[in-house]
């Protein structure tokens, strides 16, 4: 990755040159930090975090407030990695001045670089406005959390060829209205790749299989910490969940116990002023006791 800071354009010209793009969410800055060390390209701050950190059970509930706090965070914590701020529900939806405004709050108050929002041909107009002012805007298709009551259980979208022909259509259009790039979330691997191929700009994948352009996961998924991990297209590199509360044991046994914290961690006078504080405690116990 180049030392200045991912652009959009940069992730169009990976795509020209096979090569494939890495991305994953973060919501503070250690997380955000990590995932710049390790080279990552593109750092999402998605509303999953309404999921993943403030215990709801869909994403839904997230405000712009909530956002705009993570979003802050992620990009004062990096220099490299391109960060895309998704627009939670009802941000963008109801009225188009108010999606520009919203969008572009992302990036004048939060230090984002761009915005995603979900929806195919419908969402269309709205991002031309965006893109049009300044704002370079990802799509998303397939699955979009933001309408869970929608889908239900029907997770994987594109199963049946109506839909599937649907997702080509809508990625096409999100190309035109000047996407630079497009998350697909529970596609099946042949739609995922028909689509891809046959787009200009980057596809990022998720639960769709390796025909995209590059991918996409929540970090802490992939990491297994928390909630989530057990989904069927999620990988776990690692089980972070399981160092961390075995930490959080050994730390509370020690703490019972008496362990900790021991002479190493413990801050002490010098001789000469233990001596004289041992003498001013001296004279406040024997006025006590008169």
């Amino acid at each position: 990755m180049p030392a200045s800071r991912v652009t959009p354009g940069d992730l169009t010209r990976l795509k020209a040159d096979g090569k494939r793009i890495v991305a994953l969410t973060a919501y503070d800055r250690p997380t955000a930090m990590v995932c710049e060390a390790a080279g990552v390209d593109v750092i999402l701050v998605g509303d999953s975090l309404g999921n993943v950190l403030l215990g709801y059970e869909t994403t839904l509930p997230v405000t712009m407030d909530d956002m705009l706090h993570h979003v802050r965070a992620v990009a004062r914590s990096t220099h490299q990695a391109l960060v895309v701020a998704d627009l939670p529900f009802l941000s963008y939806q109801a009225d188009q001045a108010e999606a520009l405004r919203n969008a572009g709050r992302f990036l004048k108050e939060g230090g984002a670089q761009a915005v995603k929002l979900e929806g195919g041909s419908r969402s269309a107009e709205t991002i031309e406005r965006m893109v049009t002012a300044g704002i370079p805007v990802m799509g998303h298709l397939g699955y979009t959390p933001q309408s869970a009551h929608v889908f239900g259980r029907n997770v994987v979208q594109g199963r049946d060829v109506d839909v599937a022909t649907t997702l080509v259509h809508d990625a096409l259009v999100l190309e035109e209205a000047g996407c630079f790039a497009i998350v697909l979330e529970c596609v099946p691997h042949e739609v995922a790749r028909a689509i891809s191929e046959r787009l200009r700009i980057p596809t990022i994948g998720i639960g769709a299989g390796n025909g995209c352009d590059g991918q996409i996961l929540v970090f802490h998924d992939a990491v297994g910490w928390g909630p989530g991990a057990n989904l069927k297209f999620v990988k776990r590199y690692a089980n972070v969940g399981d160092i961390l509360r075995q930490a959080v044991s050994d730390y509370a046994r020690e703490v019972r116990e008496g362990v900790f914290p021991a002479a190493e961690h413990s801050f002490s006078m010098s001789a000469e002023a233990r001596v004289l504080f041992e003498q001013e405690l001296e004279e406040m116990d024997a006025t006590c006791d008169e």
